[in-house]
């Protein structure tokens, strides 16, 4: 007996000196330094949570030229009665500065039924149609009948539906449509996210049918370019005001300048990659 007990107490001094590479390893994970509490993780490998964080009041409770610009790499999702998810990127609008801008619906301070959402709170819809077809969107921003008004998106989720929607809109049959071309104008993505007059008045912030998540990096400067609106020919000065908005080299955007483009590479202003 007095052997065992020798041979135990020396076969316990031999694991209190021993290391077990076993045990520290899972000691490790189970506890962090409190000088770095969580691992570093490439933006690469970040995934998004299915269920993103919505944009509130006060987002879309800025200047309309603000909005505008803030609305850049924001994501619009639409819900459809199905319950299919509809999600693409902004990556083109203009700003309509409300009594004074000539080209805006609500020009001289003038408020009718139809435009009655322009002079909503911030981030109400106002949808309305053209040439008796089809419908353009826009948000309310700060501003006695100021809006911004969506003009390009980029596809990121449920395609086949936005081609679906496209394609019933669509008198003849045609070919099938390319990405790039799904959302490339106001009318279109209209279409594509099937949004029309009943969308007009609603409440962005809200609404369970049509809401925006942030994106995951708002663009800088160098990023945007600002040129001349879309179809305002005959609006005299305010045809010239740089109110358009879109990411420069994004191929969903609806309209190219590549004039302004030219004068900003000469400025130094380089896209980011």
């Amino acid at each position: 007996m007095p052997r065992k007990r020798k041979l135990l107490a020396q076969l316990s001094a031999l694991q209190s000196n021993t290391s077990f590479p076993q045990i520290d390893a899972l000691e490790q994970l189970n506890t962090t330094p409190a000088a770095d509490p969580s691992p570093k993780s490439s933006k690469y490998f970040v995934i998004e949570k299915k269920n993103s964080p919505q944009l509130q009041a006060d987002f879309f409770n800025q200047p309309c030229v603000s909005l505008a610009k803030s609305f850049l790499g924001q994501i619009l999702v639409r819900k459809l009665p199905d319950g299919r998810e509809l999600w693409g990127r902004i990556v083109e609008t203009e700003a309509y500065l409300g009594g004074e801008d000539e080209a805006s619906h609500s020009k001289g301070g003038k408020q009718t039924q139809r435009n009655a959402a322009m002079f909503m709170k911030p981030g109400t819809l106002y949808v309305y149609q053209i040439y008796g077809i089809y419908f353009c969107m826009n948000v309310s921003s700060q501003g006695e009948g100021a809006a911004v008004l969506l003009r390009s998106l980029e596809p990121l989720q449920g395609l086949d539906a936005m081609r679906e929607l496209r394609g019933a809109s669509r008198k003849a049959p045609t070919r099938l449509l390319k990405d790039w071309q799904l959302c490339n104008g106001p009318s279109k993505l209209c279409q594509a996210f099937g949004i029309d007059k009943a969308f007009d008045q609603r409440d962005l912030t809200q609404d369970a049918a049509i809401w925006m998540v942030p994106g995951q990096e708002p663009p800088g400067e160098q990023d945007v370019v600002a040129t001349t609106r879309i179809g305002i020919g005959n609006r005299g000065e305010w045809a010239q005001k740089p109110l358009r908005f879109y990411l420069r080299g994004n191929k969903f955007v609806s309209v190219v300048d590549k004039k302004m483009e030219r004068e900003m590479a000469a400025r130094g202003h380089s896209p980011c990659s």
